[in-house]
């Protein structure tokens, strides 16, 4: 089915567009969708939502026939929710929640770049954050091979954020910004984990075949089927 989301907080010249969604597509994924359409890889997807437009009808009441604003939520389902209304009686419309600017040194994505400001959510998390800076590279790397810091020069220290933790939080919490800023580094241990990893799978096939091989001799053994050596 298809659903008219109307966008105008993403750029003035867009009035509305049309998106082909299932009905088990949410909101979250209409958003990343708007934004994937718009090429607006910077934008930070937490700072949107959707609302729905519809006609109260109780004819018993007092406001009937006037239009009410519902804010959905991530996981609703938009043409399930349209497919509950008269047809054109509903519609959707793309909204922006208040964020704050953060400002990450982010060299190690881009040799040539200092650093990259960005608006973002309170809610958004250090993975989020760090895969917004990868999308704005278009890169392919994961998340999990960078961490962000949070530096404090006056003091000479970095501490390593969980990936859980809220940057515009962390920021919120900073004595003066001028002392503070963010970090983007790579983990040196990512190869060392993943080889780890790789080492685990080929033990685990070793013992596998090894066990198998005891298996058949066994059989063997019990079915008289071994050759006699000579």
């Amino acid at each position: 089915t298809t659903i008219k989301v109307y966008a105008k907080c993403l750029r003035p010249d867009i009035e509305y567009k049309t998106l082909s969604i299932t009905f088990e597509t949410s909101c979250r994924e209409v958003v990343q969708s708007l934004l994937n359409k718009y090429r607006m890889r910077h934008r930070d997807p937490n700072l949107f939502y959707l609302t729905m437009e519809v006609t109260v009808r109780k004819p018993d009441l007092i406001f009937a026939g006037l239009r009410t604003v519902l804010v959905l939520d991530e996981e609703s389902r938009p043409a399930v929710l349209q497919s509950c209304r008269p047809r054109g009686d509903s519609r959707f419309a793309l909204q922006i929640r208040h964020g704050g600017l953060v400002k990450v040194y982010d060299s190690v994505l881009m040799p040539g770049s200092k650093y990259k400001s960005l608006l973002i959510s309170d809610r958004t998390t250090v993975d989020d954050l760090i895969q917004i800076l990868l999308n704005c590279y278009s890169s392919s790397e994961r998340v999990e091979q960078f961490s962000l810091y949070e530096v404090c020069s006056s003091q000479e220290y970095q501490r390593k954020l969980h990936p859980d933790d809220c940057p515009l939080q962390v920021q919120q919490s900073w004595s003066s910004a001028q002392e503070f800023h963010f970090l983007i580094r790579r983990n040196t241990d990512y190869r060392m984990r993943r080889n780890k990893v790789k080492c685990s799978f080929s033990d685990d096939n070793y013992s596998n075949q090894y066990w198998l091989t005891k298996q058949l001799l066994s059989i063997i053994v019990k079915e008289n089927f071994i050759v006699p050596t000579t």
